[in-house]
């Protein structure tokens, strides 16, 4: 089953490249994540396509309009009920929304999708976020212009998890967040790099033993110690839901913070 993301917004040119390049084109290549543009203007009455407008009270800024919004939905709706799909859940992108997790990430991975909603200027009236919204996400506690670049973060971190779009099936599986924790460090070749200003980094020796289990230790420790000193928010969560060890709780008991 395809994962269908249904976008409004007022910049759909920032959408076709980001479907074009990296691993996660052949996600939207094989519509495995199918992604639908909805120009908001397009669903705008007057010469002049007008999306926005002065708020109520006063203050700076504008504020996007119910009724091109409404438009832009019930073309949606009909769009998705014409293709036999299901009723898919709008998403406002907010500053005031809840946290994008990876664990959110999954479940919209396997989901059906969503309806995007790129917000611009001021914000939304909230007449249509209380009429229809579903939901709200954050990427975190900034301001961005819109809600592009959270839309396109989250398809790609939607993209990424489906099948045949990684090289390797279980890369999202050693990622950070997927088991609550931070990921562990990497390297590669060459073994002893020197650096221009003379310093010579080596490969942790334990990398280079080839004994498996000596390795999971060390990666599983790698992870604890980094998230215990960078998010130990996400120790005491993992602790919480039963998911370390009587040997992570001694290496974590014995960890200089």
């Amino acid at each position: 089953m395809a994962v269908r993301f249904d976008v409004i917004t007022l910049f759909p040119e920032l959408f076709a490249p980001f479907q074009t390049v990296g691993v996660t084109r052949r996600a939207f290549e094989s519509r495995a994540v199918d992604v639908h543009l909805w120009p908001l203007r397009d669903h705008a009455e007057g010469v002049y396509r007008r999306v926005d407008d002065r708020p109520f009270g006063g203050g700076p800024g504008m504020v996007m309009l119910v009724e091109p919004l409404v438009r832009a939905l019930q073309a949606i709706r009909a769009d998705q009920q014409a293709a036999g799909g299901e009723r898919l859940p709008v998403i406002l992108f907010s500053p005031a929304g809840r946290p994008l997790t990876q664990s959110r990430v999954q479940a919209l991975a396997q989901s059906a999708g969503a309806v995007l909603l790129c917000g611009r200027y001021e914000g939304v009236d909230q007449r249509f976020i209380d009429a229809y919204v579903d939901e709200e996400i954050s990427l975190g506690d900034y301001v961005l212009s819109g809600g592009e670049l959270p839309a396109l973060t989250l398809m790609d971190a939607v993209a990424r998890l489906q099948p045949g779009v990684l090289h390797d099936a279980a890369s999202h599986e050693q990622d950070s967040f997927s088991d609550g924790l931070l990921d562990c460090p990497h390297y590669s070749r060459p073994e002893m790099l020197t650096l221009p200003e003379g310093q010579e980094m080596g490969v942790p020796s334990v990398l280079m033993s080839g004994h498996h289990a000596h390795i999971a230790r060390w990666r599983r420790e790698q992870q604890l110690a980094i998230t215990a000193r960078r998010r130990p928010e996400l120790i005491e969560a993992a602790r919480a839901r039963g998911e370390l060890s009587k040997q992570d709780e001694h290496f974590l008991s014995n960890l200089p913070l």
